[in-house]
């Protein structure tokens, strides 16, 4: 192992591209990339749902989610949406939260709450997509 007063490295580059907790830039990024989706498929979703739910009927609606492009496309928006919204609380949680317990039992339900509202979710597209 180098030591810190051996190494030819400079403080600064021993620190770069770390941040404090070594992982925030990787949440940076999954932040942006989820904001950039989203910006495209919310209107996309409004747009293609405008136009081709008319009437505002149940059956047009049915069709709508049974045609498999609006299927992915409505599968894509959950998932990327709650990972987002997860993303978001997570960071508010980490940030605004000062009681350990608190903190963890609310990150618990970060995680827990999103990913049953997915699954539920996706699964009620795919029962209307394939019609079991």
């Amino acid at each position: 192992m180098s030591n810190a007063k051996n190494s030819m490295r400079t403080a600064l580059g021993r620190v770069r591209h770390h941040g404090a907790s070594r992982e925030g830039t990787g949440h940076f990024i999954a932040l942006r990339a989820t904001s950039i989706a989203l910006c495209i498929l919310a209107p996309w979703f409004v747009v293609a749902a405008a136009l081709s739910i008319g009437d505002a009927s149940y059956e047009s609606t049915i069709d709508f989610i049974s045609n498999p492009v609006n299927a992915v496309g409505v599968i894509l928006l959950i998932a990327i949406g709650l990972y987002h919204m997860s993303l978001g609380m997570q960071e508010v949680i980490l940030d605004y939260i000062e009681k350990p317990f608190t903190k963890v039992a609310l990150l618990f339900l970060n995680v827990a709450v999103p990913l049953v509202l997915g699954v539920g979710a996706i699964f009620a597209v795919l029962l209307v997509n394939f019609g079991v």
